[in-house]
């Protein structure tokens, strides 16, 4: 029973001497005004924050999780093909598509889809 205790002990002394070196390790040695700053896509960290920006960047974030949400909406779809009945599916289905085929028509036909710098 003692050594149960003993050897428990040294595990418990050993883990901290871990935690220890770890925490001593991976301490950041210099401080950065621009690495301690948060990273935003599209924006300076060095500007000023009231400054206006690229409205592109929005709208390609708004494009992206649209096309993500329809990803998410699509698989259980074509998993419950065998469980529903074939005209409901493809009712549903074929409304859910042809919403997505005018949205990406008006994406595309506004322009949103080019990348301009």
């Amino acid at each position: 029973m003692f050594y149960l205790l003993l050897l428990s002990l040294i595990i418990l002394m050993i883990a901290n001497i871990f935690i220890m070196l770890s925490f001593v390790i991976s301490k950041k040695s210099i401080m950065d005004r621009e690495k301690c700053s948060p990273f935003e896509c599209g924006f300076d960290p060095m500007n000023l924050p009231r400054i206006p920006f690229s409205l592109h960047f929005f709208l390609i974030t708004v494009i992206f999780l649209i096309f993500d949400i329809e990803i998410a909406l699509i698989l259980p779809m074509i998993i419950s093909f065998k469980m529903v009945n074939f005209v409901i599916w493809w009712k549903i289905s074929s409304f859910f598509i042809i919403m997505l085929l005018i949205g990406l028509y008006h994406e595309w036909n506004q322009n949103m889809l080019n990348w301009t710098i």
